[in-house]
């Protein structure tokens, strides 16, 4: 059982996490010349609501290098669960519920740099007279509209070594899960090129739960940006913008349709703008599209889309 000073650590962790985050986003679009910042949205659910709690949306719109960039806080307590956080805790359906995190989806202008999502989050639920149970969740993946095998690993490797101190088998284990969790099933087709998920998470006792979530919220930065940095100059046309619509497509697909994270705002009574600031500026979908084999684009679903071992 978290004590309200465990909780509160928790809390303080997640808004210095989104913190950094956004101040280092900020500082590549100031290099770029871009003049857009961050607006940030500070909103409350209030008593009589279905949730009650706050939180803090920050996003970017227009800017130079990030077409769109959403990053949320998130601190709230309902009723009861939704469905879509019991699925592997039926005995909780229903239960009083606690629930923060952080939470972002970055979608760059350029084709070249890869969209990428990463989570952290801690619930804590129990029935009246019971002791309320806590676990953590998380985790991060790429994707990219035209993939590189050294970003691939790069990436991978970040998440490897992350997780490395909370044993030999996390990494494995939450790549694999990864992998499973974002495909869209209705077309049998990876999301991205993966990285690493976990959910439901409380095999360690708190503190240890949480630094192992501290420590993939901390080892984002160092993930992604280096990846930012080698594509944001590469030259592109209509034609990788075209395709980077289409391929857009497909993350509002498992967005709306598969992901749980999204579900389980909607279900609760969250707040629709931050719930859903993961969706793109611009997306394209088509009935018919067949890319040339051996084409660039041919290339992302029949080497990049397929689960493999890139660390």
């Amino acid at each position: 059982m978290a004590t309200s000073v465990q909780v509160l650590q928790v809390r303080e962790y997640l808004l210095g996490l989104q913190e950094r985050i956004v101040a280092a986003l900020e500082a590549i679009e100031a290099d770029a010349g871009g003049a857009t910042g961050f607006v940030t949205d500070h909103w409350r659910k209030e008593p009589g609501e279905l949730l009650q709690g706050e939180g803090i949306t920050r996003i970017l719109e227009g800017g130079t290098v990030f077409e769109r960039a959403g990053c949320g806080f998130s601190h709230v307590r309902g009723p009861a669960l939704p469905p879509s956080a019991t699925q592997h805790r039926a005995h909780l359906a229903g239960a009083p519920f606690e629930a923060m995190g952080v939470s972002l989806v970055f979608h760059p202008r350029n084709p070249y740099v890869p969209t990428v999502h990463m989570n952290v989050r801690m619930i804590a639920a129990g029935h009246p007279g019971m002791e309320p149970v806590c676990w953590f969740g998380g985790g991060m993946d790429l994707t990219p509209t035209y993939g590189f095998d050294e970003d691939a690993s790069h990436f991978h490797a970040a998440c490897r070594r992350a997780l490395a101190p909370f044993g030999e088998d996390k990494y494995p284990r939450f790549k694999a899960w990864c992998d499973d969790y974002f495909v869209l099933r209705h077309r049998r087709e990876q999301r991205g090129i993966g990285g690493v998920f976990f959910d439901d998470f409380s095999e360690f006792d708190f503190d240890r739960s949480a630094a192992m979530m501290r420590a993939v919220g901390d080892a984002f930065l160092g993930a992604y940006l280096p990846i930012v940095a080698r594509r944001q100059q590469t030259t592109y046309g209509e034609r990788e913008r075209d395709f980077q619509r289409y391929r857009r497509g497909r993350y509002v697909e498992f967005n709306l349709v598969w992901d749980r994270g999204t579900h389980f705002g909607l279900q609760s009574g969250g707040r629709t703008e931050s719930i859903l600031l993961s969706m793109p500026p611009l997306a394209a979908w088509s009935y018919q599209r067949s890319d040339p084999p051996g084409s660039p684009e041919a290339l992302l679903v029949d080497h990049f889309l397929v689960p493999r071992d890139w660390a």
